[in-house]
């Protein structure tokens, strides 16, 4: 199973510890949305899309990648976050635009990271110290499911 994931993790490095762990259990190629060449996207069987949640979704520059892909026929892919609230479906959004475009979805991966935007700056932010190990574990366990 080749498998690449698109990643971006803008502000504290949390969403970028989540992908390292995913992509050391299944061996993942790991790169951000700028770096994607779209015919090359044929390389690879599982595509995996992460970010922090902005507004309820996934990173502009990582929806985008899902928005100008013409298919996903054939390909496996799944959705990873991390955020400062979990209560929201913040992958309902390219969870849509990748089924939309006959992609098979193989599974979504949340936990909270550290946020420290806005106000959340001036009070030391909230989730400090996430993603902790067992977010980490958890993370690795997901991804060992995906490789059935």
């Amino acid at each position: 199973m080749r498998v690449l994931m698109v990643c971006v993790s803008a502000h504290n490095g949390s969403t970028l510890k989540v992908a390292k762990a995913i992509a050391e259990v299944i061996g993942a190629k790991l790169i951000k949305p700028s770096e994607v060449k779209h015919e090359d996207l044929n390389e690879f069987d599982t595509i995996g899309f992460g970010s922090g949640i902005y507004d309820n979704t996934l990173h502009s520059s990582v929806i985008k990648v899902a928005d100008s892909t013409q298919t996903f026929e054939g390909k496996r892919v799944f959705v990873f976050s991390t955020a400062g609230v979990l209560w929201q479906d913040a992958h309902a959004e390219i969870r849509a635009k990748l089924s939309a475009k006959n992609a098979e979805i193989a599974g979504e991966f949340r936990c909270k990271g550290f946020n420290t935007n806005s106000f959340l700056k001036y009070i030391g932010g909230m989730n400090k110290g996430r993603p902790n190990a067992d977010d980490i574990a958890q993370a690795k366990s997901f991804a060992s499911g995906l490789m059935n």
